[in-house]
């Protein structure tokens, strides 16, 4: 579709739920007509309008295929005949491309199975590409037949503010008792016969035109019946009562003369409203459509429209009206992501197949952002995404680049996941990071130096945990005559030898002593302390203080374990890599028990 062509959508909700967007002329490459719940991969053609459907299982990866019971499907459309229900999962949402996902449109409340409902809206969309989420309100199974978008020319339905709910779309007069849409209709709009007991009907079997001028185009169908009073001498009135009476409204009214009147008659009225003259004095045009309608909003009068044709004093015949439709502002004013959040986080959702109910807009609406995302909001400007917290999400491979994108992140916990490689430096060039958790983990290498400058001065909280395969500072050189002992959560090769040595050769020392003494022998000389160290795994760290079980001390930068090598108590000391400073004690007190 090329945006710049059109600039309104309908969209419509069909026995529980359905979306609707119209078009410019009766062919259908625009139209988008998915039949929830239909088998994956197929599609077929619906007899009585012509409009071909697709399943709408490409469009969304959750929800469940159902079918309603033959005795409900009677003289329904087939697209009504499947639905997709969501039994799980707070929100779920379509996404479409040619946006409407980031507000709460309105709420469906059906109490009778037998009847469909029908919802529609004439919305600007600001990308290109629309998400529709049903949300649940604990109230029952949300669940949805058919999702169609029609576009409509940017002349057409045009409002100062908000989007459009139908209210009221009628054909007057009609005699048929019988629903119009496509095949008659060229943006395929739904159209209802109405009439009024005090209303008696007229009609042409002639075809009514609808100049270029006049863009709305309503159906030659709908147009060759209309309603006239029974009174000749009595105004045409009907009135609409909208259930939000603060709301603002539009209201199209469609007439052309179906009656070939002759040389001395004459019809003629003006348009009230309200009590006031809105209109006129009118003359319909024979078989020609014209479209009345006030280009600012209305503002109900007591919680009500009252509409009156009243006939001039010179005309002969009454008034009359041919079609009718009436729309409510919908004022969508919650702001989308923005997108470069929206693309970086669904990358990452991608990257990490996250498993969350990650749809629609991330942030908005507030309510149903998100889980693990916090967002900054402010006023009608596009929220964006300030925390990240996918700890204990199942995560492998490494910290992705994706994340660099989040600009405005404030706080990021990967923690408890199985993330490898390197801890990379883009993670510095996020200048609001306060917050860094990056514990539990199989991360390995050095600390980037500018996030250690920034733990050092206090802007930064950075936890790395003890079970990474870190480096004791921002570098990896080789350090002349000590190894710092570092656990990970992973079985890689870990140095724990000078530690180990140290403590081991002064516990034989005093078992060799007190075995002399009691046999009376001269002592033995003791190993040497090289002939004693020795390397160890992690699967051997975690036998030796069988699975760390038992700390008998903690300092300020790391953790004493008790363990036993064959026969032999010994103390394993191992390095916290969250406390850098704490190496060069460290590496001090391995040289005085050396």
């Amino acid at each position: 579709m090329v945006m710049g062509r059109f600039k309104h959508f309908i969209a419509e909700l069909l026995c529980g739920l359905a979306l609707i967007l119209l078009v410019h002329a009766q062919d259908q490459s625009d139209f988008v007509s998915l039949d929830c719940g239909f088998p994956e991969n197929s599609s077929y053609t619906e007899w009585k309008t012509g409009v071909g459907y697709i399943s709408d299982a490409g469009f969304i990866d959750s929800g469940i295929n159902r079918q309603i019971s033959t005795e409900f499907k009677g003289d329904l459309q087939q697209q009504l005949w499947s639905l997709r229900s969501f039994p799980e999962g707070i929100r779920n949402c379509y996404r479409i491309k040619i946006m409407q996902g980031a507000n709460m449109w309105g709420t469906i409340k059906i109490t009778n199975v037998s009847i469909s409902f029908v919802k529609e809206l004439i919305h600007v969309p600001s990308l290109n590409y629309i998400q529709l989420c049903l949300v649940n309100t604990q109230r029952g199974t949300p669940f949805i037949s058919a999702i169609e978008l029609r576009p409509l020319p940017n002349s057409t339905y045009v409002t100062t503010d908000g989007s459009l709910e139908r209210l009221w779309r009628v054909d007057v007069g009609s005699e048929s008792n019988i629903q119009y849409r496509c095949k008659f209709d060229v943006y395929d709009r739904m159209w209802w016969p109405f009439n009024f007991r005090e209303w008696t009907g007229l009609s042409s079997s002639l075809t009514i035109e609808s100049p270029s001028s006049n863009p709305y185009r309503p159906p030659s169908v709908v147009m060759s019946t209309a309603a006239t009073p029974i009174n000749d001498s009595a105004p045409l009135e009907f009135h609409l009562e909208p259930e939000d009476v603060t709301a603002k409204h539009y209201i199209y009214m469609h007439f052309a003369e179906v009656v070939k009147l002759k040389a001395n008659q004459s019809r003629s009225f003006n348009v009230i409203l309200n009590g006031k003259h809105w209109y006129g004095p009118y003359v319909p045009k024979y078989l020609w459509t014209t479209t009345l309608y006030s280009k600012d909003a209305l503002n109900s009068t007591g919680g009500q429209y009252f509409f009156s044709l009243v006939k001039t004093e010179n005309s002969t015949l009454p008034p009359i009206i041919n079609a009718i439709e009436a729309y409510s502002v919908k004022n969508l004013l919650q702001s989308e992501t923005d997108q470069e959040d929206v693309g970086a986080i669904t990358k990452i959702k991608s990257t990490y197949g996250v498993k969350r109910n990650w749809q629609g807009d991330p942030c908005a609406p507030q309510t149903y952002s998100w889980e693990g995302l916090n967002c900054s909001y402010d006023g009608y400007n596009a929220p964006r995404v300030i925390s990240l917290n996918l700890s204990s999400s199942g995560l492998t491979g490494k910290i992705s680049a994706d994340i660099s994108n989040l600009v405005m992140l404030q706080c990021l916990d990967l923690s408890n996941n199985s993330l490898t490689g390197l801890v990379p430096d883009f993670l510095s060039q996020l200048q609001y990071l306060t917050v860094l958790n990056l514990e539990r983990n199989q991360l390995s290498g050095s600390i980037p130096t500018e996030l250690l400058e920034r733990s050092k001065n206090g802007s930064l909280l950075l936890s790395v945990g003890e079970s990474s395969n870190f480096c004791g500072s921002g570098s990896c050189k080789k350090k002349k005559n000590i190894v710092m002992p570092v656990v990970a959560s992973t079985g890689g090769f870990f140095i724990i030898s000078l530690t180990v040595a140290a403590i081991l050769w002064v516990l034989r020392r005093r078992k060799q002593q007190h075995k002399a003494q009691e046999d009376t022998k001269p002592n033995v000389q003791n190993p040497s302390l090289e002939s004693i160290q020795r390397q160890f795994t992690y699967s051997d760290v975690q036998r030796i203080t069988n699975n760390l079980e038992r700390a008998i001390g903690k300092g300020g930068f790391g953790t004493v374990y008790h363990g036993c090598i064959d026969d032999t108590q010994v103390a394993v000391k191992i390095l916290s890599p969250s406390s850098f400073q704490g190496y060069q004690q460290f590496e001090a007190e391995m040289q005085i028990i050396m």
